[in-house]
């Protein structure tokens, strides 16, 4: 088996022979566990760029290799992420001096990384905010209190002053701040209420992934609840009572029902057509960082959401 490469000098040609285990696998999925600190999408961005070849020809990232294929590609120097503002349209659902929350449509990343260096979250809120964003969490990512994945829709919380972001972020490390999700499942769950307590950590296997594990892992818990079963999937409330990364989409899948539309936690012959989970973050509920008061928000299934649903109750 080819290990990961954890050091990658820049620009220099990095050449790999295929052994048993690449055979019959396509280019892009032997060059994404090679890059395995590296983005999918940094992964794509090589061949798009032409920096992959095999025996010596440029190849598309689906070429499937053969064993004894000489693989040669190149990592450029990471671009410096530019935070430019972006004149993008926001679903603001509430705002003040303190804070705003964001109905964020799914698709949209929340802050620049490598592979989406623009038109993220971040972009329009300096474009809309100006100067007015905590800087807690660094430039990268000014304001940003928490994140949800690109592809779940929903409401995310932004601080505009490091008071504000201070408090929220208490609010969350104790457990005060409440978020509801909503979500479509894969079959039907054996109760129709529950709590999933199973600890969270890396993939052993696949760094791209998180899964149920004990070891290098921190607690994780959700609340679930079914709302309406349908022939095969199942529509289901979900509150976050800690806030690991992929929570809900691990948790769902370890009970056997993976979200609707996931391509990383769901079936291999999943709900494509989705083009991402069926999960939307559709309540928020905090104690205002300077009124003291109590704060609950909603905001409606999307689109992509309720037409998934009228299409599955037939």
């Amino acid at each position: 088996m080819i290990e990961p490469i954890k050091s990658i000098e820049y620009n220099e040609s990095v050449f790999i022979v295929a052994d048993d285990d690449c055979v019959g696998n396509r280019i892009d999925r032997i060059l994404s566990d090679i890059l395995s600190e590296y983005s999918r999408s940094f992964v794509q961005n090589l061949f798009a760029d032409g920096l992959v070849f095999c025996n010596g020809k440029q190849v598309s990232k689906s070429f499937k290799l053969k064993k004894g294929d000489r693989l040669e590609f190149t990592v450029p120097e990471p671009k410096e992420i530019s935070l430019e503002p972006q004149n993008i349209p926001l679903d603001i659902i509430y705002e003040d001096n303190d804070l705003l929350v964001v109905n964020k449509p799914r698709g949209m990343v929340v802050h620049p990384a490598p592979g989406n260096y623009d038109s993220t979250l971040v972009n329009a809120l300096l474009w809309h905010c100006k100067d007015n964003l905590s800087g807690i969490n660094g430039v990268i990512r000014p304001g940003i209190v928490h994140r949800i994945d690109k592809d779940t829709s929903g409401l995310l919380l932004v601080a505009k002053n490091d008071n504000a972001h201070i408090s929220l972020s208490q609010q969350i490390s104790v457990h005060s701040l409440d978020r509801e999700y909503r979500a479509v499942i894969h079959g039907h769950l054996k109760e129709l209420e529950g709590i999933v307590d199973a600890p969270i950590g890396r993939s052993p296997n696949d760094r791209k992934k998180m899964c149920v594990i004990n070891q290098n892992s921190k607690n994780a818990v959700t609340h679930y609840k079914v709302l309406e079963e349908y022939k095969d999937f199942s529509f289901v409330a979900l509150k976050l009572e800690t806030g690991r990364t992929h929570q809900i989409r691990v948790h769902m899948a370890y009970l056997g029902h993976p979200v609707a539309g996931d391509p990383v936690y769901g079936p291999k012959n999943g709900v494509v057509s989705l083009g991402g989970q069926c999960l939307h973050a559709g309540l928020i509920g905090f104690v205002h960082p300077s009124t003291g008061e109590h704060i609950k928000l909603e905001a409606p299934l999307p689109d992509y959401f309720t037409d998934f649903i009228g299409r599955i109750k037939k």
